[in-house]
């Protein structure tokens, strides 16, 4: 492994990838921690130190690398455009625009991708004023009763709306220069750049309390072997046979060809798991801006807000396992497959063309489907059984989905390193 690093440092075109997305995912986090126009740096130190934030700001704070509770010129970081690409891809399903251009091959993605950043755009202006009123209320570290901005005025405000929007323009930027001119996928890797870096604060802070060294040894324990399994179970796949019969174009002899449909267990990736932490985040938002002493409050803070709560565990698994199944539907189409291998001539052994085939793989992913989002749920939960087991009330960040978010990135990258190094006679990192 690390003489495949060694060679990949030693050829000049990798080297020079390497060094540029190392340098734009230094400057990302360097990003994090340059404060906003107008925000009391001092006061939003002591206040971080003191606050405990489980609510949907949190889980933006996590996609952000810690900036937004930084209130930094990257607050937002890279949320608004991950919801902006699921927006997206949901419309596809609603409005038959842009399914056709999800069609129409390279072009089509060209205008789908400028509506996603069109779109984050106006989330980041509706998502900065919303963290900006909330930082005004003093709900967003819950507890803290400190001004963390000094400035009440109108005009600072929109400043700090068009800082923090500008912020979100350039992390956007800096991600798709990373996907032209760098290794992997830019907006992947600062996701992965953001979640790794808020774990050795999440476990230095488990081993400074009672039975330090024992709680920190067992979840070092248990995340290694979270990777283990995540790093298996994201490496296999269903492969389905696929034959291709001859066939006489002019001259030429065309097919008769063996390849296979490759279906990954987990086939939705985390996005289950990001739609179920986010609107499971809502009602304790929400209950924020109530009367504190209230039934309804107090019965959110401890049912839905608590995720040690056997009520929130189980709607939090029911709904990972409904929204593996939602976002597998839109992104695998059995009939669009079962017609494209029936155009060029394609089946499957023991299987006719057409109905038939689509039947068979509506089949298949279901089955799969099933076994992933089980695989998927227990991913995310280990973590906070565990440390609910501990009596640790520090949580990791987004659990056990960003354990699979940095291993899947991970792999990812390191394929495409290995790729290239392929292309150039190398043996890789992958043997």
């Amino acid at each position: 492994m690390l003489s495949a690093f060694g060679r990949a440092f030693r050829t000049p075109d990798l080297r020079r990838k390497l060094l540029f997305t190392i340098a734009i995912m230094t400057i990302f986090r360097l990003g994090s921690f340059i404060p906003t126009p107008g925000v009391d740096y001092a006061n939003v130190q002591q206040c971080i130190a003191q606050a405990d934030n489980d609510s949907l700001l949190g889980l933006i704070n996590v996609f952000s690398g810690g900036a937004l509770l930084q209130l930094s010129i990257f607050a937002l970081g890279i949320m608004p455009y991950i919801t902006a690409s699921i927006i997206v891809q949901l419309l596809r399903v609603v409005i038959p625009r842009f399914e056709a251009l999800h069609k129409e091959g390279q072009s089509g993605q060209t205008k789908l991708t400028q509506y996603t950043r069109y779109l984050t755009i106006a989330l980041a202006i509706l998502q900065s004023t919303t963290v900006i009123t909330t930082a005004r209320q003093g709900l967003l570290f819950s507890g803290c009763g400190l001004d963390v901005i000094a400035d009440d005025s109108i005009l600072t405000s929109i400043f700090m709306v068009i800082t923090m929007t500008a912020g979100t323009g350039l992390v956007m930027w800096l991600g798709e220069l990373i996907t032209e001119r760098g290794v992997g996928n830019g907006m992947s890797l600062l996701i992965f750049t953001s979640i790794a870096a808020s774990f050795p604060t999440s476990l230095w802070s488990i081993a400074g309390g009672a039975n330090g060294v024992v709680n920190f040894t067992i979840m070092v324990l248990v995340i290694i072997l979270v990777i283990g399994l995540v790093v298996f179970v994201e490496q296999s796949q269903r492969r389905i046979p696929v034959q291709y019969a001859k066939r006489m174009v002019g001259r030429r002899m065309y097919g008769g060809t063996s390849t296979y449909i490759p279906i990954k267990i987990n086939m939705s990736g985390v996005i289950p798991v990001i739609f179920a932490a986010s609107i499971l985040a809502i009602p304790g938002l929400l209950a924020q801006f109530g009367d504190q002493s209230s039934e309804w409050v107090i019965w959110i803070s401890n049912n839905l807000v608590q995720q040690s709560s056997p009520l929130y565990i189980a709607i939090y698994t029911l709904m990972i396992i409904f929204f593996c199944f939602f976002y597998t539907s839109i992104t695998f189409n059995p009939d669009e497959v079962a017609d494209n291998m029936k155009k060029y001539g394609g089946f499957i052994p023991g299987i006719r063309a057409g109905r038939p085939t689509a039947e068979y793989l509506d089949f298949v992913i279901t089955r799969i489907t099933s076994a992933g989002s089980l695989y998927l749920a227990l991913i995310a939960l280990i973590p906070t059984l565990v440390l609910v087991f501990l009596g640790v009330s520090t949580n990791l960040p987004f659990g056990g989905s960003s354990i699979l978010i940095v291993v899947g990135v991970g792999l990812e990258t390191v394929k495409q390193i290995d790729s290239q190094l392929q292309q150039r006679h190398y043996e890789g990192f992958l043997r």
